[in-house]
């Protein structure tokens, strides 16, 4: 396990974006490989009721899902299950979560099913290092329980026309976040997905998100890699699916990032 100097729990960080088709999914999965690679043991919350994080993490069995954790108030043993990545964990959904938002909405504590349900004392026993959740593409009740939940939020950002535009909306809902529900949430980073060094584009895209965003922006680019679209029909990470691929290497980079970063903050 790594050390990230966290007495606390797990660093709980929230993959978000509203805009559907950025990598949203794809990265929170390839991150999660890409960190458990790297020795630390992590769980992956699928809370897209589309359920595409747990299908690309290879998970059949979906008795036990975010819903029940959420709605039913299911312990943390009966919906954790293993993947076959060592260190690598998963919390699955199912469609049935699609219901969740209206379902939600008489309940007094809606916005903080799931930051009650992550600091359940038997967490512990799982020794997770970060908690990765992989909201759905909108700015719902299930994201803002996500963002609720989280210390961070990292940002995929499609490298294309109107990217940044994009990001007022989600930096809205954060700033909205943090004045009701979560002093202390902050933007993990924003991260360029679908990148394609050959294209003027990626490359202005790219500028502008420096200049305005500065080191809020990775180092690493996520590059537009058929492996990394082929992966999920093998229910397979990027990494187990094509180690040496240049989406897997892309996704290793992210992960030490990500590890030294949470060491600064940590420090």
């Amino acid at each position: 396990m790594v050390d990230l100097s966290r007495p606390s729990g797990p660093r709980i960080i929230a993959v978000a974006n509203q805009k559907g088709g950025v990598g949203k999914t794809t990265t929170a999965i390839n991150l999660a490989a890409g960190l458990a690679e790297a020795g630390c043991r992590v769980l992956v919350v699928d809370l897209d009721p589309q359920g595409n994080a747990s299908t690309g993490l290879g998970v059949e069995d979906r008795d036990w899902t975010t819903y029940d954790l959420l709605l039913d108030d299911a312990p943390l043993e009966a919906v954790i299950q293993e993947t076959e990545i060592d260190g690598l964990l998963v919390i699955p959904a199912t469609v049935d979560l699609s219901s969740a938002d209206i379902e939600l909405i008489s309940n007094e504590k809606r916005s903080y099913l799931l930051h009650d349900a992550l600091r359940q004392t038997p967490i512990d026993k799982f020794n997770l290092d970060f908690v990765l959740i992989d909201c759905p593409p909108s700015l719902n009740l299930l994201t803002v329980n996500a963002m609720v939940a989280a210390h961070s939020v990292l940002v995929p950002l499609q490298s294309e026309f109107f990217a940044l535009e994009g990001l007022s909306q989600l930096m809205l809902t954060i700033r909205e976040v943090r004045q009701t529900a979560n002093p202390e949430l902050r933007i993990e980073g924003i991260v360029l997905t679908m990148y394609d060094n050959r294209n003027n584009l990626s490359r202005q895209v790219e500028k502008d998100a420096r200049d305005n965003l500065g080191e809020m922006v990775f180092k690493t680019k996520i590059p537009r890699n058929v492996r990394v679209s082929e992966a999920p029909s093998f229910a397979l990470p990027v990494l187990q699916y094509d180690s040496g691929s240049l989406g897997a290497m892309a996704y290793r980079h992210l992960a030490r990032e990500i590890i030294q970063k949470n060491k600064n903050v940590a420090a």
